[in-house]
């Protein structure tokens, strides 16, 4: 009942147009997007990355520190009550003072975009008026590990034990559930890379990537320089499906998932600055896009990947549209075959889904992820005019988030 009426309310808002009290998103900005342990921000340190972000969106607007209500960030992998710290630290590194709080969340792959979802329900529930959300990994330093041993009793537990499954026999397991070919993922995986190649030769990440000034070690020399980092480092330019083709599974030696159609582990930070449309209109500032609607959903952890086909026909219903309305789709490219899987089942346009490419040329730095895809989103739907768009991705240990912006 109380979901129904949401969803009226929401159809009701969309037919009705725009309101003072909507939570509106009037900058985002990410770091360049880098290979993990040999990329170009490898030997920068997570409050670094925090702090460029914080910075960048106060600089690009002009708002005041003491200003902000509160600062939350998504971040999977840095140990919980150390990154928590390593964010109150970028904060001073940033010039905010100490009475601006801040916070960690962590839903997974889906951290960045939770963050920006939490900050919107506080504005709408009138904690405070201005929000700053984002998102930080840094892979080089917090690989992917399982701490600790595990509890026997996940044998009792079918479902359970589909939470301890590598991400990559999910993977597996999407492709032949549901018969996405090697060929398939293949493809998918070169047009991400020629994309992601394409976009940043015409300057299309241009409006939303921060350079990033930091030091550099050369892992042979062990020189240290200083360096300026301006631009993603992961695609492969001319990277051809022959070559992909030759890869070998990497996950199980009968599968098709391999390195070529997997997502890559990389380092970045990406931060969205959000208030009330009244506020942002009292201030004279730009609106990117107005934060329509949320979603998170489960599914079985074994098939984890098919997340955002179940988040993304959830969200779009609470916003009052119809997934033909949107117009772009950012679907976060953990594997090929989880991606291609949802794009298929929902029946989208490949032409309308991560057009400057996906995590698989780009990179995917786990809590980082949602901002960036969210920075990525607004600013090609502002290139191109569009009304409507989603961000969407599966979670690890079995589920999908999904939210939809709408530009003015």
């Amino acid at each position: 009942m109380e979901a129904a009426k949401r969803r009226q309310g929401a159809l009701r808002r969309h037919l009705t147009g725009k309101s003072e009290e909507d939570v509106v998103v009037v900058c985002a900005l990410r770091t360049p997007i880098t290979k993990a342990r040999k990329g170009g921000l490898k030997d920068t340190p997570a409050d670094d990355l925090v702090a460029a972000v914080l910075k960048g969106v106060l600089d690009k607007t002009g708002v005041a520190p003491s200003d902000i209500g509160d600062i939350v960030m998504g971040s999977v992998l840095g140990s919980g009550s150390q990154r928590a710290n390593e964010c109150r630290i970028a904060m001073f590194y940033a010039g905010f003072p100490e009475e601006v709080p801040v916070r960690v969340v962590n839903r997974q792959c889906s951290s960045g975009l939770q963050a920006i979802a939490d900050v919107v329900a506080s504005i709408r529930s009138g904690f405070y008026d201005i929000g700053i959300a984002g998102g930080i990994e840094t892979m080089s330093s917090n690989p992917m590990a399982w701490d600790g041993s595990i509890n026997p009793r996940i044998s009792d537990f079918e479902k359970a034990q589909g939470c301890l499954l590598p991400m990559g026999l999910t993977s597996e397991n999407v492709a032949k559930k549901y018969g996405i070919t090697r060929l398939e993922q293949d493809k998918f995986a070169v047009e991400s890379h020629a994309r992601a190649i394409r976009a940043t030769e015409t300057g299309r990440f241009d409006d939303e990537i921060l350079p990033v000034r930091t030091k550099f070690v050369d892992k042979k020399t062990g020189e240290e320089k200083q360096v300026v980092v301006a631009h993603d480092d992961g695609m492969r330019k001319g990277l051809s499906l022959e070559k992909v083709q030759k890869l070998k599974p990497a996950f199980d030696p009968e599968g098709s998932t391999t390195a070529g159609n997997a997502s890559q582990i990389s380092d970045g930070a990406a931060a969205t600055l959000l208030m009330k449309r009244s506020e942002a209109q009292r201030r004279g500032l730009p609106i990117l896009g107005t934060f329509r609607s949320f979603s998170a959903v489960g599914v079985d952890p074994s098939i984890m990947g098919i997340g955002p086909a179940v988040a993304i026909p959830e969200a779009v219903k609470a916003a009052g549209l119809q997934t033909s309305d949107i117009d772009l789709f950012e679907i976060n490219e953990a594997f090929a075959s989880q991606a291609f899987y949802s794009c298929k089942k929902l029946g989208l346009d490949l032409g309308r889904v991560n057009v400057n490419g996906g995590a698989i040329a780009l990179g995917h730095p786990l809590g980082c992820t949602g901002a960036r895809c969210t920075a990525t989103l607004l600013h090609e739907m502002r290139k191109r005019g569009s009304k409507y768009g989603v961000v969407s991705m599966c979670i690890g240990s079995g589920m999908g988030a999904a939210a939809v912006f709408e530009r003015e």
